[in-house]
């Protein structure tokens, strides 16, 4: 790995999300993470975000900490259930007054406010009525992000509409691995359009409201054939859409890709959801893209992979089998020689030099931001009381030098954000997966730097990769 140097505008970021390390359930509304995470067997070991990180009781410290780390931007989320408990009706002034707090302390330590709007944790309240499958909830949302808007105004500096709504529809009402649970395909088909409309009347709120850059965080999964055999093809090509281009063809294609019920995973499924003008509402203008990135995946069909007694396959839980509906039904081939992270995610840095440069060549020439990007190690505390995570150090440097690759090849990439300031509620994982650059002792909420703290000061102080 050569030497690289970035932009001279360039921002290096770190990020978290409300319900994951915020705490502080009493002062707000209740949301689906509250509710899904607290029936058994949802999530490792029955773990919750009741207390999380005590982000919310511990904001000028953790301030502080992102003051010291030297990032120029953090990326934090605001939850709709502290701004407005119930997903309609009045503010709640006492939340609102938290993330102006975040804002203006940001601002005083020299860390642009990077306010993720939805990151997940939907009002209970909504839920009751339907949730995201109901049209309804994206008009809500709209009132919400105008609501918030309001409040903020330009003092955030950038906004982020929705972070990754393929988790929010596929996993929450697809596949029920997310809050709220729910395994009805045909639901998700219906959130991902109500998400993805949330997000252009979201556009619209915030472009009456404020001058800000607005934005969307995607997660993209760059989808390969095991093989050039047409069931491996159909099989990483039926992930990509469902997955990828589902997305960003409305975003910036308005439309839908014509196959789109079968991407989604329902056929024969009438887009009779799909109301006139919803598709110029979600390609509403917007200022840059973000872009999540944590993995690439080699594809196959089942049936092929059974057929050669394939090793190293499994059948992830977060997709819908095809049985019976004449379509692939992929299956994950692991590859020899790349190493996974704790989450059994294969690392694999060019995957996103070559996510990027599709989004370009593929979407749109906006500016991108890597909103998202780390890794979930096995770290502990040692007998020196420190955390020693070199392979945090090499993931993150090997990723980084990817962004550097992409920008070599022309792409307008302005930031990298790292995933995440600190240790937190890992989703279903609970606290057993630990991505963040300070370490989080749970019991007393100690916020412990890791060696990847210190490396990427450095990185950020210098706007370089050595």
């Amino acid at each position: 790995m050569t030497a690289r140097s970035f932009p001279k505008a360039f921002l290096w970021g770190t990020a978290t999300a409300s319900y994951q390390v915020e705490g502080e359930v009493e002062g707000r509304g209740r949301s689906i993470w509250d509710t899904f995470s607290h029936q058994p067997g949802n999530t490792r070991n029955g773990d919750n975000g009741d207390v999380a990180c005590q982000h919310y009781s511990r904001l000028e410290e953790d301030l502080d900490l992102v003051s010291e780390l030297g990032v120029n931007a953090y990326r934090f989320s605001i939850a709709w259930p502290r701004a407005q408990p119930d997903g309609k009706g009045p503010a709640n002034q006492a939340g609102l007054d938290f993330y102006r707090r975040m804002v203006d302390g940001l601002r005083a330590r020299g860390a642009l406010p990077v306010g993720t709007l939805y990151h997940w944790d939907l009002p209970q309240a909504l839920e009751d009525e339907g949730g995201w499958a109901e049209r309804v909830t994206a008009e809500r949302y709209g009132d919400y992000v105008a609501m918030v808007a309001s409040a903020l105004g330009d003092d955030v500096g950038a906004w982020v509409t929705l972070n990754e709504p393929w988790c929010s529809s596929w996993l929450g009402y697809g596949t029920g691995l997310h809050a709220p649970g729910r395994r009805e395909p045909a639901a998700a088909l219906r959130a991902a359009h109500h998400l993805l409309l949330a997000h252009g009347r979201g556009v619209e709120a915030l472009r009456a409201l404020t001058k800000s850059p607005v934005g969307i965080s995607l997660c993209l999964v760059p989808a390969m054939p095991a093989s050039q055999h047409e069931l491996d093809v159909a099989a990483a090509d039926w992930v990509d859409g469902n997955q990828n281009r589902a997305f960003l063809w409305p975003l910036f294609k308005s439309s839908y890709p014509e196959d789109v019920s079968r991407l989604f995973g329902v056929p024969g499924q009438a887009l009779d959801f799909v109301e006139p003008g919803d598709m110029a509402q979600i390609s509403r203008p917007i200022d840059f893209l973000g872009v999540n990135y944590y993995q690439s995946i080699v594809w196959a069909d089942l049936e092929r992979v059974a057929r050669a007694q394939h090793d190293g396959y499994f059948v992830p839980a977060s997709l819908p089998s095809r049985k019976g509906e004449g379509l692939p039904t992929p299956v994950r081939v692991l590859r020899p020689g790349l190493d996974r992270t704790a989450m059994g995610w294969e690392i694999d840095p060019p995957g996103l030099t070559a996510t990027l440069v599709r989004v370009r060549d593929d979407f749109t020439h906006l500016p991108l931001y890597v909103t998202e990007n780390g890794v979930a190690l096995n770290d502990y505390r040692g007998p020196d009381g420190a955390v020693h995570d070199p392979g945090r150090v090499e993931y993150l440097a090997a990723h980084i030098d990817a962004v550097a690759e992409a920008i070599d090849q022309g792409v307008d990439v302005r930031g990298y954000f790292t995933w995440s300031l600190m240790d937190n509620f890992e989703w279903q994982e609970g606290y057993a997966m630990r991505f963040g650059l300070a370490w989080v002792d749970y019991p007393t909420g100690e916020r412990v730097r890791k060696d990847s703290f210190h490396w990427y000061k450095k990185v950020a102080a210098t706007n370089a990769l050595a």
